[in-house]
């Protein structure tokens, strides 16, 4: 083979491995979700700052949640102190019911006396680590009397929050067959609580957003309860994925992982919220009915890991973005017929790297600003809102967000980059006249061009 050749063919080598590394990469980048088969029922993977989805297997399919629930019992609680409904350190008294759950330790407990008083703080800690269940009972009566009640806060609560596919029937996510007869009124003797794996990560997204306090207790791995005392027990946190979990547990932890909630009962399987954060990015994770402990911990590497490496918080379109076509508005009654428009700030969402280019902008007016020929009267503001900056996403994998209403967030406002003032009283009428006389010249010269037609 002459050198001139033996150059073709290392040339054309060379252009075959380089559209095969360009080939890899971008199908690394676009169908990474394909990569990883997900041993759950249902999953969901959000950003827990946007509420984007990232990945959805089954998303809204209703199951068991188990003591994911106690997300909600834990809600409610640091929605009661904010309100200041309770304290911490209030007293909490132990009924008979109540004292019936803790004592059986075929359920996660922590053992509670009736003749002994407890402070909310003590009794949270215990559902948040432990997920005690007589504890989580013992709240749910301080705060609404009942639990019966206290379940009716839940379901409110949940429509409130924009949850959909969910039923709560008490306030631990037992069967209420293990409620001894005890189970709330209006509910039935052998009813579990039932969630999407979309609706406990709105529920999720909720708890964190609003009291992100809640990570400081979720992220304790080990505590005593009642410490120094003749009832003192250690808590293990259920969450083996913890940073800090002690121990042969290690080979479970994940770095930035910091909560949320386990939950397994036979019905539900295995289950797993969980959320950690990397590099000024925060995630969400739910796994449901995964076939064993250590599983539910397996997969929700799995996600967490896919969301990490292959998502990035993006401006799309950076502050002071003017769109094509919509550069500016007309003005009328003004001194400037027109004024200048843009952006407010930027639109930063969460995307997959390099996916840049499948992003329109799209503007939507604010009609009732606007005149029958879309234009602004004067007087006009600088930074005036006139409307907002969204996009529309022209790719594949599109999951959307969690709730339509968080969609409808998603956008920045569209402002005026100057002030336009009122024109006086002669300039006004001067135009008129102006207007007058060039819509007569349009009439006769139209009608001239009629006789040569």
């Amino acid at each position: 083979m002459n050198n001139k050749w033996k150059k073709l063919v290392s040339s054309y080598l060379v252009l075959v491995l380089l559209i095969g590394l360009v080939t890899t990469s971008v199908g690394n980048r676009v169908h990474a979700a394909e990569q990883f088969d997900l041993n759950a029922k249902s999953a969901i993977l959000i950003d827990a700052e946007t509420g984007k989805i990232l990945y959805a297997s089954e998303p809204d399919l209703t199951l068991p949640p188990a003591s994911m629930t106690k997300m909600m019992s834990e809600y409610l609680v640091l929605d009661a102190i904010k309100n200041k409904k309770v304290k911490w350190d209030d007293q909490v008294q132990i009924t008979d019911y109540v004292f019936s759950i803790s004592q059986n330790k075929e359920l996660s407990n922590v053992p509670l006396r009736k003749d002994a008083q407890y402070t909310v703080k003590e009794l949270y800690e215990a559902m948040a680590i432990y997920s005690a269940n007589g504890a989580t009972i013992a709240l749910a009566e301080h705060i609404a009397s009942s639990e019966t009640n206290f379940v009716k806060m839940m379901n409110d609560k949940g429509q409130e929050l924009g949850l959909k596919n969910f039923k709560f029937v008490n306030s631990t996510g037992l069967n209420n067959s293990d409620l001894n007869g005890n189970h709330p009124k209006g509910t039935g003797a052998d009813e579990e609580n039932m969630m999407s794996a979309r609706a406990t990560a709105t529920l999720a997204y909720n708890l964190i957003n609003q009291y992100p306090e809640v990570l400081e207790t979720a992220s304790v791995p080990t505590k005593t309860f009642r410490e120094g005392t003749s009832d003192a027990i250690k808590m293990l946190n259920w969450n083996w994925m913890l940073s800090d979990i002690p121990g042969y547990l290690q080979q479970y932890a994940y770095e930035g992982l910091d909560g949320l909630k386990t939950g397994s009962t036979d019905l539900a399987g295995y289950c797993f919220t969980a959320t950690a954060e990397r590099n000024g990015m925060r995630l969400i994770s739910v796994v449901m009915g995964t076939d064993s402990i250590t599983k539910r911990f397996e997969e929700t590497k799995k996600l967490l890991d896919y969301g990490f490496q292959n998502f990035e918080h993006k401006d799309i379109f950076p502050a002071g973005y003017e769109t094509k076509g919509n550069k500016t508005l007309s003005v009328q009654k003004g001194k400037e017929k027109t004024v200048q428009i843009s952006s407010e700030e930027p639109l930063t969402i969460t995307i997959n790297r390099g996916d840049e280019k499948n992003y329109a902008p799209i503007v939507k007016f604010d009609k009732s600003l606007l005149n029958d020929e879309n234009a602004l009267t004067a007087p006009i503001e600088q930074g005036q809102k006139v409307g907002y900056l969204t996009y529309e996403y022209k790719g594949e994998d599109e999951y959307g967000y969690i709730t339509e209403d968080i969609a409808q967030k998603v956008n920045v406002p569209i402002v005026t980059e100057s002030s336009v003032n009122k024109a006086n009283w002669f300039v006004l009428t001067m135009r008129g006249i102006g207007g007058f006389f060039a819509d007569i010249w349009a009439s006769v010269s139209g009608a001239i061009k009629g006789l040569f037609s």
